[in-house]
């Protein structure tokens, strides 16, 4: 039986690739979690799609090993899990920036599908501040083509955008309140639209793979073991968080999120 999901639930994954909502924080701790956000984003830099922050801010790491969301993982994957990136992802009071519609692993050089994004809100995610929306049921026909658009008003890295049709009758969106996560599948077409409202929009995204998994464009990349144990050693071991902006993490940090920018370039 499932640790954390119901079986309807994982029963819904399996079929749509993507489920929602999942407890995992109260709206207490995500509240707390946003106020800590923000003071290191005013003490040091915007946090918007920052590589791996698990690795340099307690908030991060606390909640990419939270027993709730890893038991609604471990369903998914099973028992072994391997945290391999997370980032913020932020959307300003009127931003008129987009995500377009796009499949993860079209750009993450990995050799198999048995990854799992959780999206966790630390505000409400809603249509009209640009929360998550997916395609039910588009992870069955695997990769899909795509074209790098560099729009402007992407919030992509090349701006990506699948060469599909979409029809938006067809369209679920995925509705949060703080504390609360999404799961979806990498090969499930999804998409965001722009922040019309006067609030921030923030998430915590994080990626979480079975160690079988291996990355075929470089042999550098690295990974935390989260739970269970890892046979393959396919991914270099993480230093462990020990305390905000440790120099030596941050410098690891840095050079991971170097590393993955070459890889997005490249896939």
């Amino acid at each position: 039986m499932p640790k954390h999901l119901a079986l309807g639930q994982l029963t819904q994954y399996r079929r749509e690739g993507a489920i929602f909502p999942i407890s995992v924080l109260t709206a207490g701790d995500a509240v707390a979690h946003r106020a800590h956000l923000e003071a290191a984003e005013a003490a040091h830099r915007p946090f918007h799609y920052l590589v791996k922050p698990y690795l340099i801010f307690g908030p991060a790491d606390a909640l990419a090993r939270h027993p709730a969301l890893l038991d609604a993982v471990e369903d998914v994957l099973g028992p072994d899990i391997l945290l391999w990136d997370s980032s913020y992802v932020i959307k300003e009071p009127g931003d008129q920036r987009h995500v377009g519609w796009h499949q993860d692993l079209t750009y993450w050089g990995l050799d198999c599908d048995e990854l799992v994004t959780a999206w966790v809100a630390l505000t409400p995610s809603r249509p009209d501040n640009g929360g998550l929306r997916y395609l039910p049921c588009s992870h069955r026909e695997g990769r899909r083509p795509h074209v790098d658009t560099q729009a402007a008003d992407s919030l992509l890295h090349r701006g990506q955008d699948a060469s599909v049709q979409v029809d938006p009758e067809a369209v679920v969106d995925i509705v949060l309140q703080p504390g609360e996560a999404s799961l979806h599948h990498g090969w499930t077409l999804h998409a965001s639209g722009p922040n019309a409202s006067t609030e921030r929009r923030i998430g915590l995204t994080l990626q979480y793979l079975a160690p079988k998994a291996r990355q075929t464009l470089t042999d550098k990349e690295s990974a935390t073991l989260v739970r269970g144990r890892d046979p393959f050693g396919h991914f270099r071991p993480e230093p462990a968080y020990s305390k905000d902006f440790e120099p030596s993490a941050l410098a690891f940090q840095a050079e991971a999120e170097r590393l993955k920018k070459w890889v997005y370039d490249r896939a």
